[in-house]
């Protein structure tokens, strides 16, 4: 990995912590539970950059909420360690689609941003899951956790990180600033 690609999956990594921080303090749902559009900026490092920058970026996202919820919260150290791997999952998981689909190369509709960041969630939800089975001790508590609380707060926040990875691939001014800048940097590998 390129100093470039580095610093991009690191200014990624900052801009997911800063929107994590403006939307756990304008958004608290419940005690322990608030909106994290951290994964924002996490996609865009894995849609646009690959699964190597999306993972990197997604780990360091996952700084800020892991401290939140993991030791100033109820997830203790368990939170601190989990929550930037299943936000790295989700950046990992959207650069191999990317990649898998050709964004940036082959001209596609913006409005596969809603599916694919969705598709591109799964594993960490996945991980979410197992991750509450183990942090509560059982599947009961911690599948009623995850099924009533974390997942629907999930969805929602998915649904609107959708509809801006969809706006921000439809911007022609986005996509000529970041795919050139990555577009240059393949051409120059190869």
């Amino acid at each position: 990995m390129n100093t470039k690609k580095l610093t991009f999956a690191l200014m990624m990594g900052a801009l997911g912590s800063a929107l994590f921080a403006i939307s756990y303090y304008a958004g608290p749902i419940a005690p322990g539970i608030a909106l994290d559009f951290s994964l924002v900026a996490v996609f865009i490092a894995g849609f646009y950059a690959g699964p190597t920058v999306g993972c990197i970026a997604g780990i360091f996202a996952g700084i800020l909420p892991g401290i939140m919820f993991g030791p100033l919260g109820m997830g203790g150290v368990a939170g601190l360690i989990g929550l930037p791997l299943g936000k790295a999952l989700s950046g990992l998981t959207s650069g191999f689609i990317a990649k898998g689909l050709k964004l940036g190369q082959k001209p596609r509709s913006s409005l596969l941003g809603i599916p694919l960041s969705y598709l591109s969630y799964v594993p960490e939800a996945l991980f979410t899951y197992a991750y509450f089975i183990f942090l509560m001790g059982s599947i009961e508590i911690g599948g009623n956790i995850f099924f009533t609380a974390i997942l629907p707060k999930a969805l929602v926040e998915v649904t609107i990180i959708g509809v801006i990875i969809a706006a921000l691939m439809g911007n022609k001014g986005f996509n000529d600033f970041v795919g050139a800048h990555f577009t240059k940097m393949k051409a120059q590998e190869n």
